[in-house]
């Protein structure tokens, strides 16, 4: 069974057992994931209200792209739920590649290093789609329904914690790439994620702390 098509108490009993994964990697996806949802979950309680529909066309039509964009961002974070546990497995089963002879000593290398880019490659996807969502969320604060402020407020933090999560497990994996060039890049480009991501949800919160006092 898919990890994302598991109950919450089947998840977090899998999260909680001697098994090394599902860990913080397909735990961070799950987190914008939900972060995402709550954030449509505001949008969805604003369609149809009197505040919502008294808005200019322009505007209406802008909030219902973002909502729409919101959608497709937490489709492909539902798929990294499960692709981050895959890329642990397909590195446990490098690393177990028989090493007797020169060749295979060369084969299980190669398969290691490309395994390690998986292990990369997926949080920082994460990473990258809940910053992608961080962005679009000050435009439903604004003008979505106030009575789910707070709810779009909890989705921001989640969002920003699956973002700095994934980062943690981009750059765990990073220590054994030896691809300088590469890991280089993807050290640089979590740098920019997290600066950013930080700066967004800190504005949002800040913002939502100030409308409840």
């Amino acid at each position: 069974m898919k990890l994302i098509d598991m109950t919450v108490t089947d998840f977090a009993n899998e999260v909680d057992s001697n098994s090394p994964a599902p860990g913080g990697g397909s735990v961070s996806a799950l987190a914008s994931d939900i972060g995402v949802g709550l954030a449509r979950m505001m949008a969805h309680l604003s369609f149809g209200k009197k505040k919502f529909e008294a808005l200019d066309d322009a505007t209406k039509a802008e909030f219902k792209s973002r909502f729409d964009k919101l959608g497709e961002i937490r489709a492909e974070l539902s798929t990294l739920v499960d692709k981050d546990t895959e890329s642990f497995n397909e590195f446990m089963k490098a690393l177990k590649m028989p090493k007797e002879t020169e060749e295979e000593k060369a084969l299980r290398a190669k398969a290691m290093e490309d395994a390690t880019v998986f292990s990369i490659e997926v949080p920082y996807k994460t990473a990258s789609l809940s910053l992608e969502a961080l962005k679009i969320l000050d435009f439903l604060v604004e003008n979505g329904n106030q009575n789910a402020i707070t709810d779009i407020g909890v989705g921001t933090l989640m969002l920003c914690t699956g973002l700095e999560g994934a980062i943690l497990n981009v750059k765990v994996n990073l220590m054994g790439l030896e691809n300088k060039e590469l890991h280089d890049k993807y050290s640089q480009g979590c740098k920019e994620l997290l600066a950013e991501g930080h700066k967004i949800k800190d504005t949002i919160i800040a913002g939502i702390h100030k409308q409840l006092d």
